[in-house]
């Protein structure tokens, strides 16, 4: 089991979901970490391998395969609504197991001392939604993923 003490997760209304997390890289490197191919197979969906596409530009989407090492795959795909480098990005994200139920994603990068603070605020449709999510794991997925972002940021250094 990974340690989540790192990842702060809030919920400030019944259809958010408020996830921060400190990474010892510039703000710079992280975002580039969160929105380019080459990075993102490196750490998202906690590390396992993943085949990603994206067009990261306002109106691109992108679409991520988490293949587990039980043999299951788990597909992710969104809609870039907004785009601010270094500072914002809006997209959208969806289960690609669960149709229909599409959230919205902000991630904030600020940096204070060479340090980068990331905050995703996810907005559902439904409290119903945000309480799936809440209950499918995603804490420990996060965590998962973030530590292993820490893994490849440390080589970037």
């Amino acid at each position: 089991m990974t340690d989540t003490s790192d990842l702060t997760i809030t919920q400030p209304s019944d259809r958010e979901i408020t996830m921060t997390r400190t990474f010892d890289a510039p703000r710079e490197l992280v975002f580039a970490a969160h929105t380019q191919a080459e990075h993102l197979k490196r750490w998202w969906g906690r590390g396992n391998p993943l085949d990603t596409e994206i067009d990261f530009r306002e109106g691109g989407r992108y679409r991520h395969v988490e293949h587990a090492p039980d043999g299951s795959d788990y597909a992710f795909r969104g809609e870039f609504r907004e785009i601010v480098v270094p500072e914002r990005v809006v997209q959208t994200f969806e289960f690609e197991r669960m149709p229909g139920h599409v959230a919205v994603e902000t991630l904030v990068f600020t940096e204070h001392d060479g340090r980068t603070v990331v905050t995703t605020t996810t907005s559902f449709d439904t409290a119903q939604d945000r309480d799936g999510m809440v209950e499918s794991g995603m804490a420990q997925g996060v965590a998962e993923s973030y530590a292993a972002l820490d893994r490849h940021l440390a080589t970037l250094r």
